[in-house]
């Protein structure tokens, strides 16, 4: 396949999955607000409920005396040099995790720069130990990650094995 096509590939493969990522991220989040009250929660399983958080600091609720204004830099740092190392390295499983967490960080980003907090509403639990509420873009970024460093595990182990 010629160069100027696999590229094209590449970067239809980035905008469906990051856009896919974005917008049910956004839709679920308006639903969320517009449906279920604040701290408001719904049971759906023995394990799971829905509800209604905003998170005004990072991953779970960490640091949020730091300000609005310090995660949205942060956020436009991570997201060029996501979008820079897309353009010219990955393939296969890491084109894949890097797209999620791209679209993930840029979910997120847009929660920041429309109220100064994200909306959580996935509420996982044992008992009355809970995971820290979470929202679809988290859930992008988190598996990103974890695809990114195993195509990476993966990678440095095929090397040693040559």
């Amino acid at each position: 396949m010629p160069e100027s096509a696999n590229t094209l590939n590449k970067k239809t493969i980035i905008a469906l999955i990051s856009s896919l990522v974005i917008l049910s991220d956004f839709i679920t989040k308006k639903i969320i607000v517009s449906k279920v009250m604040f701290y408001e929660h719904i049971d759906v399983l023995p394990f799971l409920r829905i509800v209604h958080i905003e998170n005004k600091g990072a991953a779970f609720g960490m640091f949020s005396n730091l300000g609005n204004h310090i995660f949205i830099i942060i956020s436009l740092i991570a997201i060029f040099f996501i979008i820079m190392y897309l353009l010219k390295i990955p393939k296969g499983l890491e084109l894949y995790s890097l797209s999620l967490i791209l679209g993930g960080a840029i979910g997120n980003l847009l929660d920041r720069l429309k109220t100064g907090k994200v909306i959580d509403f996935i509420d996982v639990y044992v008992n009355h130990w809970h995971w820290p509420a979470f929202n679809v873009a988290d859930s992008a970024l988190t598996v990103g990650i974890i695809m990114f460093i195993w195509s990476n595990f993966i990678s440095i182990r095929s090397k040693d094995a040559q």
